[in-house]
């Protein structure tokens, strides 16, 4: 049997061929530059932060379980069951934008996509650099202390914030604007997500309510 540093560099494999299957079987072709363009930034980005992941064993052990399964609260097994098949929508919304020729975006909107693709993988990195308690769900584990550190000194949730960059990078870089739609599904998931989350950690990690007066923002600074 693999061991656990193993199976995360087999996870992003199959997460990254699943991910080219799904955009090329609805896109109908391979001749799909902007889907190339962004496997390969997807794929070359994530080593950094698959190095990272397997070389703290607090950290592996956090991301290890995830999906709807893997989630204590019935709540948050509904919201990561919607934001799962709103994945799936914003990877099937842009191959078939691709087939049906439904968007006109610009080669160097599709650029400026690959490049926040990057910003939001090195987001990611910093998070998970500053927080080795950052779990795939929402829970508290049982040695865990507030962070109020690095990327959590300017807002809540950074690493919902890096998944929001993400997702809408991703449809940029497809060359979709329709797949925007998906994204934006995405991230009023997060957004239901972080609220119930912030319940659980108000009422079970001390210094969290103290944490949120002092930290306004949950996800984008002067924003939101």
């Amino acid at each position: 049997m693999p061991n656990a540093k193993t199976k995360a560099w087999i996870s992003l494999a199959v997460s990254l061929s699943v991910m080219a299957a799904a955009i090329f079987l609805c896109a109908g072709t391979t001749d799909y530059w902007q889907a190339w363009v962004y496997l390969a930034v997807a794929a070359l980005s994530s080593i950094p932060l698959t190095l990272l992941i397997t070389e703290s064993p607090r950290l592996l052990e956090a991301r290890r379980k995830a999906g709807p399964g893997a989630e204590k609260r019935p709540v948050q097994r509904l919201i990561v069951t919607l934001i799962g098949f709103s994945a799936i929508a914003a990877l099937v919304v842009p191959g078939l934008d691709h087939r049906f020729h439904w968007s006109n975006v610009p080669p160097w909107f599709a650029i400026v996509g690959d490049l926040l693709v990057v910003l939001a993988m090195w987001m990611v990195r910093r998070v998970f650099k500053e927080n080795s308690f950052a779990s795939a769900t929402v829970e508290i584990a049982e040695d865990q202390k507030l962070i109020s550190t690095g990327p959590y000194a300017v807002v809540r949730h950074p690493m919902y914030s890096s998944a929001m960059v993400y997702t809408i990078a991703m449809e940029l870089s497809l060359g979709s604007y329709w797949g925007l739609i998906a994204s934006s599904l995405i991230v009023l998931g997060l957004i239901w997500r972080l609220f119930d989350e912030e319940e659980l950690l108000v009422s079970n990690l001390p210094g969290y309510g103290k944490y949120c007066a002092k930290v306004r923002w949950r996800l984008v600074p002067g924003i939101f």
